[in-house]
């Protein structure tokens, strides 16, 4: 069997300077939720669902001030407007499929919960120690596989990277030359890093 390759592309997306749409306020929505606001916990949410779970009311108020704003009431296909991405998250399928298919009349990228086939995006695994954040896929073959390797790099990683992120900054800031030159003193400051002992 020939060897395949993951063909997604991270991006890192601010997502305090897009609006992002959750439709859909249950269980799997609370996850998506709560990861979100994890990694970034600045981001520009709007939920739209009939009934916001227990969960994810509590979740919010625990938080504190965040820029989620909840709008109880069915979906409506104006909805979509005004939104950079749309993450779909109802228990609904029709519904679910209804959304997906009106954003992306509107040229949204959407993520539809547990249906990569109607995704343009997955919300990965992610690992932040300070200003370094590494996010993980396995193209959806075993998230299980990427929570453990999280796992893993959140051990090994120290808690204190930020010093070392800091200090290669001004150094790259101060050294004179083009990129190249740039790239290839750095790759040398660099290169312990990857010495085994």
């Amino acid at each position: 069997m020939g060897s395949t390759q993951n063909p997604l592309y991270p991006i890192f997306l601010k997502l305090h300077e897009l609006d992002l749409l959750l439709v859909g306020a249950g269980k799997v929505a609370f996850e998506k939720l709560s990861f979100i606001l994890k990694s970034s916990p600045e981001a520009n949410i709007t939920i739209v669902a009939p009934s916001i779970s227990t969960e994810i009311e509590s979740f919010l108020s625990q938080k504190g001030p965040q820029k989620v704003r909840i709008s109880k009431k069915k979906f409506e296909p104006e909805d979509v407007g005004g939104h950079d991405l749309v993450i779909v998250a109802t228990n609904d399928k029709a519904l679910n499929r209804k959304v997906r298919d009106l954003a992306k009349a509107e040229g949204k990228l959407v993520n539809v919960a547990d249906t990569p086939s109607l995704c343009d995006f997955y919300l990965g695994s992610i690992v932040t120690k300070g200003n370094l954040k590494v996010a993980i896929s396995t193209n959806g073959t075993s998230p299980t596989f990427a929570k453990r390797f999280r796992q893993i790099l959140e051990e090994i990683l120290p808690d204190d990277i930020d010093g070392l992120l800091q200090n290669l900054n001004q150094i790259r800031n101060s050294l004179k030359g083009d990129f190249s030159y740039k790239v290839k003193q750095l790759n040398e400051i660099t290169s312990g890093l990857l010495r085994k002992n």
